[in-house]
């Protein structure tokens, strides 16, 4: 990379050269960005190079800088339909249509052709597009003399996916228009109201039933226990997407293999209606497999997924051979007939995993529709229809635990997490290995919590690649993600607008920002929930443009606001009547210390303590210091503590401080509520720190099972007055 430079500074290497530069916005690379301390960063030409080949765009240099540039140049106008068109219902739009100069062209539309899973007739509406009196210059491309052709797209399509014709000089091409809704509507009664809920990691409440860690039978009784003894409206939890089917088992829940399955570890075994009619012996077999993994139930140490998954695993294989009756296996037909092709490919990567063992994967295994996958997958068939059958089991107690949810009373229910990536040798990458970029992972450049700046390894999706597939990989992973959801939170809904790219090998602070269509993915969100009846709660916290969190209000997706860095112009916490009323409102994440452990301060001695740090400790922790003295004065200066409170008379204040602002959801995550201190993640670390394996616990570390939740004193004290606050 020493020969692409700047102008203007030849001998530094790490500059970028004006038509890098250019290459670079032209594909939507930032090459400089602003710091959480508002300076300006500038984008290393390494950088811009590794993005750009990740991107599939050849610059390593100057003459591959040259040819891609001007390729850019005339992209657009290679193809005669855009790749996809996403619109706003009832907009006045226009589609650009490139043909060759003074040749004709015809373009249709049929109505609601292009959604997979849905019944429609076989002769479906069509509509011709009419043309437009717009003239634009032609323009050589490749040789050839290449025109442009404006249609309108009617202004009253229907929501949905349709598909889009174009028929020129005897050849047909096919696109896929989206029409999206203007605004994703709240639920009635939500607007002009506040309603509030728990938030949990799934896994870390247990039962006494669970084996070893919390699962959709726990959250069901979650939902209920916290719906009729509090009136709670929802209980929001962390992504239930699909693990490894092996050992080790990743732990964070924020790395799935796949974003659109489902993870079996959250199944439980004994509400499988066969299980009830399971042989004597068979029975036993199951009882058995229980047997290592229930003491783990009342275990304070770090939640052992591989133990569980075995013990589950082993059960599972016994439970799927049980026959089914006959509604049984019609309803599992249609559930695989529904999921289609990417089920059964999900099954297949399942079960090639297992086959393999340790042994690494071999070349012909890397492409999914390859002669190699097809014949193993006819000689694995059995395992890729348990692996399909599991999907079918959890997908049933994840509609269970939400209908419990709606009958308990909850208005909303269950609100599911997506993920902001995948696992970067998972299910996904291999299936969407066309849509996803490579050499690359997602980040986030460094900020007042992580100073070093973060690389979560996930690969992210490839932003043309992604339009050229018609959006169909993210449309299959949101409507799986919103089945039986009363909501979704979408981790890091920025990503929808822009991420940080980390190129392997770097550090995250040499990142760069790629930029997204963002009309078209928030809108393809607000489609797709807008049809689950679902509300979407987009974790908009880091950096971000001004602008925004105002587009993502503007199409009804709530925001998210947590009081420790809702912070006025002088630095000191932001009164509760100016919160965005279009949020969720907590007081802490789960990337940090619960609100006791915060207030200790205990989130400083960790990050020391692990080598986080990059400014004086000290300082750090004076500034926490201040940070709760002003918390706590603000409480005072409202009545919501005494003169001298208590650590636990603190944490409801700020709860209460929530519930007085203008936010529709204020959300009390469950740690609070029992009095834990301990963190459940610490981003920037890998194996220094038990991330994502904390059981519930109180005060004390001692384990907290849902059994037992309404005996604790501090949860009860709590949720009775965030209750009552309103």
């Amino acid at each position: 990379m020493t020969d692409v430079v700047t102008d203007e500074g030849p001998d530094d290497p790490r500059l970028p050269s004006a038509e890098l530069r250019e290459l670079a916005s032209a594909h939507g690379v930032l090459t400089e960005h602003h710091t959480f301390g508002g300076a300006a960063a500038a984008a290393p030409a390494a950088t811009l190079v590794a993005v750009l080949e990740a991107l599939g765009v050849p610059a390593a240099t100057p003459q591959q800088v040259t040819h891609s540039l001007q390729r850019a140049r005339d992209d657009e106008w290679r193809a005669v339909l855009p790749p996809t068109v996403v619109v706003r219902q009832g907009d006045d739009a226009s589609l650009p249509v490139h043909v060759t100069d003074g040749a004709s062209v015809h373009v249709w539309l049929e109505v609601d052709g292009a959604e997979p899973g849905v019944r429609t007739h076989s002769h479906r509406p069509r509509r011709d597009l009419e043309q437009v009196d717009v003239f634009t210059e032609p323009r050589t491309v490749d040789g050839r003399s290449v025109g442009r052709a404006t249609f309108a797209v009617p202004s009253d399509l229907p929501l949905g996916w349709h598909s889009l014709h174009a028929l020129t000089e005897g050849h047909e091409t096919r696109s896929a228009l989206v029409v999206t809704p203007r605004r994703l509507e709240l639920p009635a009664g939500l607007e002009g109201d506040q309603w509030w809920g728990v938030l949990a990691q799934l896994y870390s409440v247990r039962s006494g039933a669970s084996w070893g860690i919390g699962d959709l039978a726990d959250l069901a009784d979650l939902a209920w226990l916290t719906a009729h003894r509090s009136g709670a409206d929802f209980v929001a939890v962390n992504p239930l997407s699909a693990t490894e089917p092996v050992t080790p088992v990743t732990p964070s829940p924020y790395l799935p293999t796949s974003r659109r399955f489902l993870s079996p570890l959250y199944v439980r075994v004994e509400d499988i209606p066969e299980t009830a009619y399971l042989a004597a012996a068979d029975r036993s077999l199951v009882e058995w497999a229980a047997d290592p993994v229930r003491d783990l139930v009342t275990d304070p140490g770090p939640i052992d997924r591989d133990a569980v998954w075995d013990a589950k695993k082993a059960a599972l294989e016994v439970v799927f051979t049980a026959p089914r009756r006959a509604a049984r296996q019609a309803a599992y037909e249609e559930f695989t007939s529904e999921q289609g092709s990417g089920l059964r490919d999900f099954a297949t990567w399942c079960a090639i995993v297992e086959h393999l063992g340790r042994a690494p994967r071999p070349d012909e295994l890397g492409d999914p529709a390859s002669p190699a996958v097809a014949a193993l997958r006819e000689q694995l068939a059995e395992r890729v229809e348990f692996y399909t059958w599991l999907q079918w089991v959890a997908d049933e107690q994840k509609q269970t635990a939400q209908r419990v949810a709606r009958e308990a009373g909850m208005r909303v229910g269950i609100v599911h997490d997506l993920a902001v990536g995948v696992h970067p040798q998972g299910a996904d990458a291999w299936l969407h290995r066309d849509v996803l970029a490579r050499g690359v992972g997602v980040g986030a450049p460094p900020d007042m919590y992580n100073q070093q700046g973060q690389d979560w390894s996930q690969p992210p999706w490839s932003p043309r690649a992604l339009a050229r597939a018609g959006y169909a990989p993210y449309r299959d992973m949101l409507r799986t993600a919103l089945r039986h959801a009363g909501g979704l939170r979408v981790d890091h809904v920025l990503g929808l607008f822009r991420l940080w790219w980390v190129p392997s090998g770097t550090s995250p602070a040499d990142g760069a920002y790629v930029r997204y269509d963002h009309e078209a993915l928030v809108g393809i969100l607000c489609l797709e929930a807008h049809r689950a009846g679902a509300i979407v709660v987009g974790e908009d916290l880091g950096v971000f443009e001004p602008w925004v969190r105002e587009y993502l209000a503007d199409r009804g997706v709530l925001g998210t606001s947590v009081l420790w860095f809702e912070k006025d112009d002088d630095g000191r916490p932001l009164p509760a009547e100016d919160y965005r009323p279009l949020t969720l409102a907590t007081v802490g994440t789960h990337d940090m210390p619960p609100a006791a452990g915060f207030l200790a301060g205990e989130h400083v001695d960790l990050r020391e303590r692990l080598g986080l740090l990059t400014d004086d400790a000290q300082e750090v922790r004076r500034q926490a210091r201040a940070e709760r003295d002003s918390a706590v004065l603000a409480l005072a200066m409202r009545g919501l503590v005494s003169d001298h409170p208590s650590e636990r008379e603190i944490v409801e204040g700020l709860h209460l401080f929530l519930r007085r602002s203008p936010a529709l959801l204020v959300g009390v995550q469950l740690v609070d509520a029992v009095g834990e201190r301990r963190a459940q993640n610490q981003p920037g670390t890998d194996t220094e720190y038990p991330n994502w394996k904390v059981p519930l616990g109180d005060g004390a570390g001692n384990v907290v099972l849902v059994d037992d939740l309404f005996d604790n004193a501090r949860l009860r004290s709590l949720l009775q007055a965030v209750r009552e606050a309103r």
